[in-house]
């Protein structure tokens, strides 16, 4: 399914990839229903026969010549290469050959020529990388000097706005190669090796002769894929491969007026999964002439602090509400939890490998496969939990820009944060964040509504005032100024003596920054992201909030009276039970109805509810066990008009 995607003033084309599975197929020859089982074994066939062509032409251009050749984008004779890498490679008389005796078209040649080719482009960065890094090897690869940091960033094509963070472990991977053989490598080719070629299908590699993708007429969420697949592991001639029928149901997140592409296909064990890329209208999102923005900052317990801020005609800055936060201690406790798990897991399995040796017959061999597979496990809830942490943050996070209707969303760049001079836990629990992962998708969801996400640098965002720029005091907590910490911030200039928590001075200092700085936003030209590359003294200097007049709070009457308590307290009676609340949905952190709750969810929670860590990194929701919504709670959205006046509790309010 093809075609030009029409498109409104303010507005500008988007493709995104939905996922689907593929449950059954019709054999169109022979009219057989396959089941999913049966689907997947010939998708493996087809899958396994891309995956030996692919493997054969990377390890025979697997070379830094060739890959210069076509990171070059230009052929023997002068001509631009296509954009389209199976198109490249055929350009340069690069060929994918099946095996001896098995017969393929062309387009499948056509499939294993776009993977091969996308590996040896991407491949030629780390190798301009790695050339930077082993051409300027310090003295010390463990701590750089001031001025081996310029010269390695000097080597490094894009050096200068490169996180130091990629800088470093491209070093750690090569002071292994050291360590190892004595010398260091010659390049990355060397130092990596042949990659590992995944079983997959590229279908926008193909045509309408292999594979095609059609909406259905009566409904815009059911598609029909048709392609070719084979009917035995080796096939011998054309009659050997069929046409097969596939439908697929879309997700509720793909538009009914979007452009379908032809999907990659990938096979794991008995399930075919399908990545259906498709192109959609959204609102074009600016660049520069924001007047409301919202900031977004890290933290390590309070996963995410955000608020919004607004910039007056005049130049000034104020604040609307309080801002609210995104806490997810129980769901980081569960991911510890695993981790540790995983580090023991590990750790075993490497001691039976080594006593067991290379003696396939002996008794640790069973019992060594075992824990691979509870490696594997563990790994699949790792990543599963990520996913959904990392999904519902960015939820949040975008909900609150949409009731704030804020037009960009203010991320400080954390790319080069490094976890290290804070004990063995805390450095760890630093680096396990989804750091990366949320902000992703942050850019997903706010496309949707044409909200420009921006990176700024995050340097002093928590260390100055946000309404006059002093370096902070920091404390445990407002009631023990004395005590060293790093929670509490307060201002000590005189005539500002702003005071709060940290990170909610910092999406103030970050939104304020992105405000000040929107002509200086640029587009890079690798990942298309909005970025603030450096911090102008001229503009910081103008990135103060303007504190607001609070309305009149002085008594005009007399005091409510309290109810009575049910009994006294020495009686130790037990409250009476209040009515639970009505479930609701992410990120608000409700419980679903329809399905049995454990004990903890008994108990009255609201979406405002946190649990205090009683000895080390332990949420009292995360022992009790109630749920990943039971342990991820944010301040709801308010979707109405946010007054520009202060407040000190609530969520943009």
């Amino acid at each position: 399914m093809s075609g030009k995607l029409p498109l409104a003033e303010g507005e500008a084309s988007r493709t995104a990839c939905a996922r689907a599975s593929l449950r059954s197929g019709v054999d169109e020859e022979s009219g057989e229903v396959l089941s999913q089982a049966v689907l997947a074994q010939r998708m493996g066939w087809c899958a396994d026969l891309v995956a030996g062509m692919v493997s054969g032409l990377l390890a025979e251009r697997w070379n830094c010549a060739d890959v210069e050749v076509l990171a070059s984008g230009v052929d023997a004779g002068g001509r631009k290469l296509p954009s389209n890498a199976w198109m490249a490679l055929r350009r340069l008389g690069w060929t994918a050959t099946a095996p001896e005796g098995v017969k393929v078209n062309d387009r499948i040649a056509r499939m294993a020529q776009e993977q091969a080719g996308r590996a040896l482009r991407s491949a030629w960065w780390r190798a301009a990388l790695t050339s930077g890094v082993l051409a300027t090897w310090p003295a010390d690869p463990r701590k750089r000097t001031p001025g081996e940091w310029e010269q390695v960033r000097r080597a490094v094509p894009g050096g200068e706005h490169l996180s130091s963070g990629v800088i470093k472990s491209r070093t750690r991977q090569a002071a292994r190669f050291l360590a190892v053989n004595g010398r260091l490598p010659v390049d990355v080719f060397e130092l990596e090796g042949v990659p590992r070629v995944a079983r997959m299908l590229l279908l926008a590699a193909c045509d309408r002769q292999q594979a095609s993708i059609e909406r259905s007429d009566t409904d815009a969420r059911r598609v029909l894929l048709r392609l070719q697949l084979p009917t035995r592991p080796d096939p011998r001639s054309y009659r050997d491969w069929t046409w097969v029928a596939c439908p697929i149901s879309l997700p509720p997140t793909v538009p009914a007026s979007a452009i379908l592409h032809l999907p990659t296909l990938r096979v794991t064990g008995r399930q075919v999964c399908a990545d259906v890329a498709y192109t959609h209208a959204v609102p074009k999102a600016r660049r520069t002439g924001h007047t409301v923005a919202v900031g977004v900052d890290w933290g390590l317990n309070t996963l995410l602090s955000e608020g919004a801020l607004r910039l007056h005609e005049d130049g000034r800055i104020t604040a609307l509400g309080a801002g609210g936060q995104f806490r997810a201690a129980g769901v980081l406790a569960k991911q510890h939890r695993l981790r540790r798990h995983s580090e023991r897991l590990h750790a075993k399995a490497d001691h039976y490998q080594r006593l067991a040796g290379c003696d396939e017959r002996h008794q640790l061999v069973g019992k060594h496969e075992v824990l691979r597979d509870e490696i594997r496990h563990v790994s699949a809830r790792r990543q599963n939990l990520n996913a959904a942490l990392a999904w519902a943050a960015a939820r949040w996070a975008v909900d609150q820009a949409i009731a704030a209707r804020a037009t960009v969303i203010y991320v400080e760049d954390l790319r080069s944060l490094e976890a290290k001079g804070m004990g063995a836990t805390l450095n760890t629990r630093l680096s396990q964040q989804v750091r990366g992962q949320i902000v992703d998708r942050i850019r997903h969801l706010a496309a949707e509504h044409g909200i420009a996400v921006v990176t700024t640098p995050a340097r002093n965002t928590s260390k100055h005032c946000p309404q006059c720029l002093t370096p902070l005091r920091h404390c445990k907590a407002p009631d023990k100024p004395t005590v060293a910490g790093w929670k509490w911030a307060v201002c000590p200039h005189q005539s500002c003596r702003w005071q709060g928590d940290r990170d909610q001075g910092a999406w103030r200092r970050i939104a304020a920054r992105g405000l000040t700085h929107q002509a200086k936003t640029a587009i890079d030209k690798t990942s298309g992201h909005m970025v603030i590359r450096a911090v102008v003294d001229k503009l910081e200097t103008a990135a103060v909030i303007t504190k607001t007049s609070r309305a009149d709070r002085s008594k005009t009457g007399p005091t409510r009276r309290k109810a009575p308590r049910p009994a006294p307290r020495r009686r130790r009676a037990p409250s009476p039970t209040r009515p639970h609340s009505l479930a609701g949905k992410r990120p608000e952190g409700h419980a679903p109805t329809d399905r049995k709750l454990s004990r903890a969810a008994h108990r009255h929670q609201g979406v405002n509810t946190t649990s205090t860590p009683t000895t080390g990194h332990r949420p009292r929701g995360a022992a009790l066990g109630a749920g990943f919504h039971f342990h991820a709670h944010a301040s709801p959205p308010r979707w109405e008009t946010i007054p520009e006046t202060q407040s000190d509790s609530g969520s943009l309010s």
